[in-house]
């Protein structure tokens, strides 16, 4: 006997993957963002050693967001999981290769002496965050668009796509959105965390970054909704076994504005996007209110991560080859059992996960200065 039906179980774990995104979005965006301002805001060897301090003893905790993000996909999701990872294999072989330069970069940087090789480790930080920053917002940018995918009769997968076709000029208009989103993350985090004058020049770029993810955030909007868009036409079983053919879908320029008429709640995601970055600008101004800052450049991020996933509801992941093999909330989900039993778990542990956390960044609180960077011999 289950206690909740199959729809709402679906539609649960849904929301619960986008809580997910938008957590490994928020809490390892704003590391990521200080690796991208890593070489341009600091200017001196001291400098960069705070820029780093600020961020290496929790990156490794906010990496858990990304692992459970994954998992999510894989358990809830396998055809999404197999499809996504299938289809995008190779540009996700460069995050994962990006990825590993961070803890490489924060270790080996102090290894030995000389600028040379510290301003070598330095660019591969920037790497490191960059990379992921851009493709993760490609990613987002493709499946936008539709990923050029198939299902046969037996439900046998076929990808016709390429690396250098997931880099089209909308896709990496998304990246550019991701990354400047996270730069914007990055620097409030860093007016928070490092000393003057590495706070007062992550201030601006926090600052600057704000209006420009407005501005590309409006034109991806817009570019979206004039050309871009899938529904399912026909009547189709919310609650019926997972099977991408067994409805009927087509392309439709607009049809990813549908849900903001229906549901008018979900205007709040692209209204948290703007009013979070202009009050991140607002408090990076005066300098004075950098916790304020931070948390209106997440409520920025969390914002534009949600405005994605309710655009294209209930699709996650169309198929521009066959829109029919589009994969949806009510169609690539795991059983209902298995969909009850991960609920349980993750009510169990995901509050655990937010707990520690919050009480890791309670026992951190506070700048990280030269001195205790000179002081400490375990500092990077």
């Amino acid at each position: 006997m289950h206690l909740l039906d199959y729809e709402t179980l679906r539609v649960i774990w849904w929301l619960l993957l986008g809580v997910l995104l938008i957590g490994f979005a928020v809490m390892d965006g704003f590391d990521l963002g200080t690796g991208i301002l890593l070489p341009f805001i600091a200017r001196t060897d001291s400098e960069r050693r705070i820029v780093i301090n600020t961020v290496g003893p929790v990156w490794e905790g906010n990496q858990v967001w990304l692992i459970l993000g994954a998992g999510a996909i894989f358990a809830a999701w396998p055809a999404v999981y197999a499809t996504a990872f299938s289809g995008f294999y190779l540009a996700m072989f460069v995050v994962l290769c990006s990825l590993i330069l961070r803890p490489v970069g924060f270790k080996f940087r102090s290894k030995m002496p000389g600028p040379r090789w510290h301003q070598t480790w330095d660019w591969l930080l920037f790497l490191g965050g960059f990379v992921p920053a851009l493709i993760f917002g490609v990613a987002v940018g493709n499946a936008l668009r539709g990923v050029p995918f198939r299902f046969d009769e037996t439900l046998r997968l076929t990808y016709e796509g390429g690396l250098i076709g997931l880099l089209n000029p909308y896709a990496l208009l998304c990246g550019l959105v991701s990354v400047t989103m996270l730069v914007m993350h990055g620097g409030a985090w860093l007016a928070v965390k490092a000393e003057e004058p590495v706070a007062g020049r992550a201030r601006r770029t926090a600052f600057l970054a704000s209006f420009l993810l407005i501005l590309l955030f409006a034109l991806a909007g817009l570019w979206t909704a004039s050309s871009m868009g899938y529904r399912i036409t026909g009547a189709f079983l919310h609650d019926g076994p997972s099977n991408p053919l067994g409805k009927t879908a087509e392309a439709a320029a607009g049809a990813w504005l549908a849900n903001y008429s229906a549901f008018p709640l979900t205007m709040l995601a692209p209204l948290l996007a703007v009013l979070g970055a202009l009050l991140a600008a607002a408090f990076t101004r005066g300098g004075r209110r950098d916790g304020l800052a931070w948390i209106a450049t997440a409520v920025s991020v969390a914002g534009v991560v949600a405005t994605a996933g309710v655009s294209m509801f209930p699709f996650i992941l169309p198929s521009s080859l066959d829109p029919r093999s589009s994969l949806t909330v009510w169609d690539a989900s795991s059983s209902q059992t298995t969909l009850g039993v991960m609920l349980i778990a993750a009510v169990i542990f995901v509050p655990l996960i937010i707990a520690y956390t919050s009480f890791v960044y309670r026992v951190l609180r506070g700048r990280v200065t030269a001195g205790q960077i000179e002081a400490d011999h375990e500092s990077y």
